[in-house]
């Protein structure tokens, strides 16, 4: 089976095309601001983004003689986890702006969609989204009637991880109940309970942990405060929940390398905000012991961040009680995608309707 995988970012665009689990072709697109400054929005890059994969896939030799076309899953309706071949509903979704953010994972279904459209008999799909919720009845309910919880979360690569760790062990991950924690510009932890993920932060808009980029969870009253001061505006004050927030509004940076350097050069403010962070992430991990009543098998840790052996050390000391530890440093997106493909392709896994 030969598939292409589309991972549309916000400075770049993904691209790998696998035969089976094998990746033959690997590649990262960058697009500058100058380049990205002529479209109004996220969605009008669309026919743009599309012609540099097709530029790419010409320059490196690869016909259009595809399996099948995945691209990374968009913003669109709360669904459950799995693959969906792409249809008119998800793609009218994704234009009409039921989209909660005008952010690049948009064009992933757009992309996948348009090329697929093209070659006969080739079928279009997304994958674990990161607007998968299979929240329970519980984690739904907030504090006030007005403003349920919703999670948005990097579904894609803690079900990856999940799988990968479970088939380690000769299980199925259907069988565990894990804690996993995706640490990098945003963090996103979530109890997966037998195959669902019952309890998940919403860490694009900042709940939970405050990340290199996120503030996280901030006290109530002290917001509603600061949106009527007067000092700043709608759009200033989102970007101080996301983008200028985390680590970058207490340091001026979001690069933990450079917040690493600084602490070795004897920097106490810096020490003091990272393992604040530290702090934070590790109560959210040990909360959601409580969602999976104790019986955790095992508390994976992914994400950029989790190649730190500063931060991994540290939230060690405070989770290890909990269960036992394991780290998979990074994020295999393309793969994780690729193979999503893959066993829908050979009948092992269900394909969903998106409706």
């Amino acid at each position: 089976m030969l598939i292409l995988v589309i991972n549309p970012g916000s400075t770049s665009t993904k691209m790998a095309v696998y035969e089976d689990e094998k990746p033959l072709v690997l590649r990262n697109i960058s697009h500058t601001q100058e380049e990205l400054s002529q479209f109004d929005d996220v969605i009008e890059q669309h026919e743009y983004r599309k012609q540099l994969v097709l530029d790419e896939l010409e320059r490196v030799g690869v016909p259009l003689e595809f399996d099948a076309v995945i691209g990374r899953g968009g913003l669109v309706k709360p669904i459950e986890g799995g693959v969906y071949e792409i249809n008119q509903a998800m793609l009218d979704d994704t234009y009409s702006g039921i989209a909660m953010h005008n952010h690049a994972c948009n064009l992933g279904c757009l992309i996948a969609h348009d090329i697929a459209s093209t070659i006969p008999g080739c079928r279009s799909f997304i994958a674990d989204p990161g607007v998968v919720d299979e929240l329970n009845d519980y984690a739904r309910i907030s504090g006030s009637p007005l403003m349920g919880r919703i999670c948005i979360w990097h579904a894609l690569n803690q079900r990856a991880i999940a799988r990968r760790y479970a088939s380690g062990i000769g299980k199925r991950y259907e069988d565990l109940n894990l804690i996993i924690c995706h640490m990098g510009g945003g963090i996103s932890v979530a109890a997966h309970d037998h195959g669902k993920a019952v309890d998940a932060n919403n860490a694009l808009d900042g709940e939970g942990p405050f990340s290199p980029e996120r503030a996280g969870s901030l006290p109530a009253v002290d917001l509603i405060r600061l949106c009527f001061s007067g000092k700043y505006n709608e759009k200033q004050l989102l970007k101080r929940i996301a983008g200028k927030a985390g680590l970058n509004a207490h340091l001026g940076t979001a690069d933990v390398r450079e917040i690493l350097r600084r602490i070795e050069d004897g920097d106490t403010r810096a020490e003091l905000i990272l393992n604040a962070m530290i702090y934070h992430v590790a109560k959210n991990i040990c909360g959601l012991g409580a969602v999976l009543f104790g019986k955790v098998d095992a508390i994976l840790l992914t994400g950029g961040l989790a190649r730190s052996e500063y931060i991994i050390s540290r939230l060690r000391q405070r989770i290890e009680f909990l269960a036992p530890v394991y780290c998979f440093p990074g994020e295999d997106e393309m793969e994780a995608l690729a193979l999503n493909a893959l066993a829908v392709l050979r009948k092992q896994r269900e394909v969903k309707v998106y409706d």
